[in-house]
């Protein structure tokens, strides 16, 4: 073998060596890359006490946050708490979980106003107090770097000591569609007494019982700067804009004490069960009839209110829009969401999930509500009837009375794994439910 054929030789062995020792290092690269294994959810062994459907699991995210209402989840599952009371000078909390098994293992708070309103898009942060609505910018990560300098983008509301909360959603073309609860329960010369007549027509209606519309780009509006979008709302504390029909859609707290206030015509069974908690599209310029008239869920009509001359069988409000579901009387509707994630089994897809509270005025009957409840829709419009999605979050089978549930279900949010966050105002905890896909 000639010199030259040596040289060669050697190159060439050479060459193989070091080819052989890079994929000695690469396989042992990726075999170590596939020895760490990615962050497992820590899914309550008892699924922390909630009863949901096979394949769904819960956890606890936290607990100890005072009194949660409205929640929003950030593109990296940072999750943003409204307190209804600021807790040492911190109404809005933010929650991280670094290391991915689900549980909030970092948390922090700013924003010295109590409230129920909270809301995300690209760019703010939004949030409300009871008669302000305040404005964050956001870093690229979707966090609020500057929490001593809001921008106030409605302000002098009307606020009460009853149905004062703000509660409000968007539309994504910079409209905030504001609910402006009415401070009363039916607009009666005295509130909540035996006998009083209704005022007519009801001077509440000019400044609240329904939806303002305001631009989230225009600072300090209030009612001049803003118009009343629907009314004849008596509380709605549970809006989300559907995306199907580029519409609001709402849910009512219906009115309350039928009996208390008219024994003569209404008995205590009655009364638990009257009038229904409602889910309306709103349109502007709609009128859902408040407070002339309420729904019977179960003669599926408009009735005439006591106070303006009904006797519990009279319809009315024959301009007044019709609710497009019905729910029980009193189960507090608190939030309501549009679900469009991916994580959960295909009948979910944008269909409508309720938050609600629980009743407190249902006796000598026990109290209902506690749970989230899931309507499934077709085409932005109800396909079914509403069912229960998670319950058990009283803690026992008979609540008497509402100090008595261990957690009351107040807010909904999607993360972005399309995972739903349920937040509780009682025992102050911060749920997650997740689908299993195996």
């Amino acid at each position: 073998m000639s010199k030259t054929s040596h040289k060669l030789f050697d190159l060439r062995a050479k060459w193989l060596f070091l080819f052989v020792i890079i994929l000695l290092f690469s396989g042992c690269k990726e075999k170590q890359e596939n020895s760490v294994k990615e962050p497992v959810l820590k899914i309550s062994p008892d699924n922390e006490g909630i009863i949901v459907p096979d394949g769904f699991g819960v956890m606890k995210v936290a607990d100890s946050l005072g009194a949660p209402r409205h929640i929003a989840v950030n593109s990296n599952g940072g999750v943003y708490l409204k307190l209804r009371k600021p807790i040492d000078g911190e109404g809005i909390i933010y929650l991280e979980d670094q290391d991915g098994d689900g549980i909030a293992d970092s948390k922090k708070g700013f924003a010295d106003y109590g409230g129920t309103g909270i809301y995300l898009d690209n760019n703010y942060l939004y949030a409300s107090s009871d008669e302000e609505i305040f404005r964050y910018k956001l870093n690229a990560e979707g966090e609020v770097t500057d929490t001593n300098s809001p921008d106030t983008l409605v302000t002098k509301l009307v606020s009460y000591r009853t149905h004062a909360t703000k509660s409000f959603t968007m539309d994504g073309d910079g409209n905030i569609y504001v609910n402006i609860g009415a401070y009363s329960n039916a607009c009666q010369e005295t509130d909540r007494t035996l006998g009083s007549p209704g005022v007519m027509p009801c001077a509440i209606l000019d400044s609240a019982g329904g939806i303002w519309q305001f631009r989230s780009d225009k600072f300090k509006q209030s009612y001049g700067e803003g118009k009343r979008y629907a009314t004849g709302l008596r509380n709605v504390v549970g809006l989300d804009w559907n995306n199907q029909l580029n519409k609001l859609v709402v849910t009512q707290h219906g009115r309350d004490q039928l009996n208390t206030l008219y024994p003569d015509l209404y008995d205590t069974e009655t009364s638990a069960k009257l009038p229904a908690e409602t889910m309306y599209i709103i349109n502007e310029g709609d009128d859902a009839g408040w407070p002339y008239i309420y729904y019977d869920q179960f003669q599926n009509k408009k009735i005439l209110s006591p106070e303006y001359g009904g006797d519990g069988k009279k319809t009315a409000g024959e301009n007044a829009i019709d609710p497009i579901t019905t729910f029980p009387a009193h189960m507090a509707p608190n939030a309501l969401l549009f679900y469009t994630g991916d994580m959960f089994p295909e009948e979910y897809k944008n269909g409508a999930f309720i938050a609600f509270h629980g009743s407190w005025n249902r006796a000598p009957e026990k109290q209902k509500g506690f749970l989230v409840a899931f309507v499934p829709f077709n085409d932005g419009k109800p396909s079914g009837e509403w069912q229960i999605f998670a319950d058990g979050f009283a803690g026992i089978e008979e609540v008497s009375s509402p100090s008595e549930a261990n957690h009351r279900p107040t807010g909904l949010a999607q993360g972005p794994d399309g995972s739903l966050y349920v937040s509780d105002d009682a025992g102050g905890t911060l749920f997650r439910i997740v689908y299993n896909k195996k």
